[in-house]
């Protein structure tokens, strides 16, 4: 595994690479979590683990929560390749009311068909004034193969995830629309090949299922573009990008939402 100081964690042997999207979307957690003291933070979702890395990196005191056995194999890959010891759980801890400081769901809810009930529980294993930083696909209308291939529920409007956040017991600190123009360009330009890699059997239910559980880790389609990711000219593409992403982050216009929010004192 290295370590790039654009790029994150970058572990190839393991199959995981960053997609510009991700990349978009850590320089947005990355500014949202600047300002909020190192403390015990739950991952939810964690994927293959690069960010539960980088957090352990910043003094964060981690754990993760993943239902898939393949990501938690893969997170757990990740994590001792950066020489880390986090627990990685399957199911919530009996004793987690009120635990954590902060807790992070990057790309999570939007499979989740109870939403509002996420949402609560999430709250309730945080202490009072804990922080919410989550991100969730944005706009129906941009929906294509790779939310199907992802095993998505949804893609959000504004107002829905504010009224969802309000409704589990959050307050929105800082509500940004992110990506643009970038990542609405390449969820266009690449739902012909998440098209081709659905799962598509007898049985929808455990087509969605499988279809969730290689979402957050499967990065084969990323693989062949990352050569142009991890090259100068990709790298400067990357930082011009962002660049431009921040003119419009209080806009509608981006893929996707990252949200601040605080846990309300009950």
């Amino acid at each position: 595994m290295t370590k790039d100081p654009l790029l994150g964690p970058i572990y190839t042997d393991l199959g995981w690479v960053p997609a510009p999207r991700y990349l978009m979307r850590r320089a947005r957690i990355k500014a949202l979590l600047h300002d909020i003291p190192s403390g015990r933070l739950l991952e939810i979702g964690p994927g293959a683990g690069a960010l539960l890395v980088e957090f352990m990196d910043a003094g964060y005191r981690c754990e993760a929560l993943d239902s898939s056995s393949a990501a938690r194999t893969r997170t757990q890959s990740m994590l001792s390749a950066a020489g880390h010891d986090v627990p990685v759980h399957a199911e919530p801890g009996l004793d987690w009311a009120g635990r954590f400081d902060v807790i992070c769901a990057f790309e999570v809810l939007e499979h989740i068909e109870d939403d509002i009930a996420a949402v609560e529980l999430w709250r309730s294993w945080l202490r009072p004034g804990g922080h919410l930083i989550m991100s969730v696909p944005a706009h129906m209308k941009l929906w294509t193969a790779r939310d199907e291939w992802a095993g998505h529920v949804r893609r959000y409007e504004r107002d829905e995830l504010v009224s969802a956040l309000d409704r589990g017991g959050f307050d929105c600190v800082r509500f940004e629309c992110y990506g643009f123009p970038l990542t609405n360009l390449t969820e266009w330009a690449s739902q012909p090949l998440f098209a081709r890699n659905i799962h598509r059997g007898d049985d929808p239910t455990e087509d969605r299922r499988k279809n969730n559980d290689r979402s957050g880790i499967d990065r084969g389609p990323d693989m062949k573009l990352f050569p142009l990711v991890r090259s100068l000219p990709g790298k400067l593409a990357l930082r011009t990008f962002d660049i431009i992403q921040r003119g419009f982050l209080d806009t509608d216009l981006g893929s996707g939402y990252v949200v601040k929010a605080q846990a309300r004192s009950t």
